[in-house]
């Protein structure tokens, strides 16, 4: 079976490729455009692990707006299933520079997509986001919930990846599958996430910022558990009656953003000191997900575990003692 895995240097995406990599029959490939939004080391890092774990991982730069170059790499190599992971990510980023997020989550994902039906793949799967869900009253969020209106321009991009997807799978038969992340955490993460700023901060001996006056919800997911939601949506690759889908990946136990933080200061055995902010634009006060729909996922790692874990590979990728 042959996999292409775009955003491959990205946090979800390595670990996806470190987790295939290994598996018997598959044929991996990966992209990924390498972008500055944050630290380029931290992705070469990533690349450099999955070219030394295997032969059988082909890793080609391209960006997805390069529908040329993208479309060539389509031709030399007959993909079975697709997996975009590539993005721009960050909410509040997108506030300030929403060109950046036109062009990578919404140009380039309409160029994968048409090269997925153009070169009839099996299995398009996509990474969506908890964004979709905008200001909700009900918890926990269903993926039949009314998603019309997301209220950052991040989330707003992630939607209309998902209505692409619809209109695909009904007008040209493409089985496709999309994924509502909700706040993926742990080792070689992003530092754009809160769990990597805050460590840092800490151990820098700087405040953090919490939004809200600190009174926020997140329904944090570990990386493990969200590579397991992965897995068994890749193995219901055979087409059903339905040829579009949409999962949530979730461990379905928001924590509150004070207890996050008195696990992160019981791990460094610092107290930490923080600045309190109203909430930001774009963002959203609580997230708690629904995770029965997907027959078989059952997340493992608790959110004690997990910080942990984290920490341990901070302080060991940076030679921090």
């Amino acid at each position: 079976m042959n996999i292409l895995v775009t955003g491959c240097a990205g946090f979800i995406g390595f670990h996806l490729c470190l987790d295939l990599i290994s598996k018997e029959k598959v044929s991996l490939f990966g992209i990924d455009n390498l972008n500055s939004y944050y630290d380029i080391k931290l992705k070469q890092d990533r690349l450099k692990i999955l070219k030394k774990k295997s032969n059988n991982f082909l890793f080609k730069k391209i960006d997805l707006i390069n529908f040329d170059k993208l479309e060539r790499f389509f031709k030399k190599n007959k993909f079975d299933i697709v997996i975009n992971l590539a993005a721009q990510a960050g909410v509040r980023y997108s506030l300030s520079n929403p060109d950046s997020y036109f062009k990578s989550n919404i140009l380039g994902f309409y160029n994968i997509i048409e090269l997925s039906k153009k070169y009839k793949i099996k299995h398009f799967i996509y990474a969506s986001s908890s964004s979709v869900y905008g200001e909700q009253k009900k918890f926990p969020l269903k993926e039949q919930f009314d998603t019309d209106k997301p209220i950052s321009f991040y989330g707003a991009t992630k939607k209309s990846n998902e209505i692409l997807a619809h209109s695909y799978s009904k007008n040209f038969k493409l089985k496709t599958t999309g994924i509502r992340f909700f706040t993926v955490y742990g080792p070689y993460g992003r530092p754009d996430m809160a769990l990597f700023k805050f460590t840092q901060k800490i151990l820098s001996s700087k405040s953090i910022e919490l939004y809200n006056y600190g009174k926020m919800f997140r329904d944090f997911t570990y990386i493990d558990d969200a590579i397991r939601g992965i897995n068994i949506i890749i193995r219901n690759t055979k087409v059903k009656k339905s040829r579009f889908d949409i999962f949530n990946i979730a461990s379905s136990k928001p924590q509150t953003l004070k207890k996050f933080i008195s696990i992160i200061e019981r791990n460094l055995k610092i107290k930490i000191k923080y600045k309190l902010l109203p909430l930001q634009k774009g963002d959203v006060v609580k997230t708690h997900a629904s995770i029965k729909k997907l027959k078989g996922f059952r997340p493992k790692i608790s959110i004690e575990k997990g910080i942990s874990n984290f920490i341990n590979w901070y302080r060991l990728y940076y030679k921090i003692k």
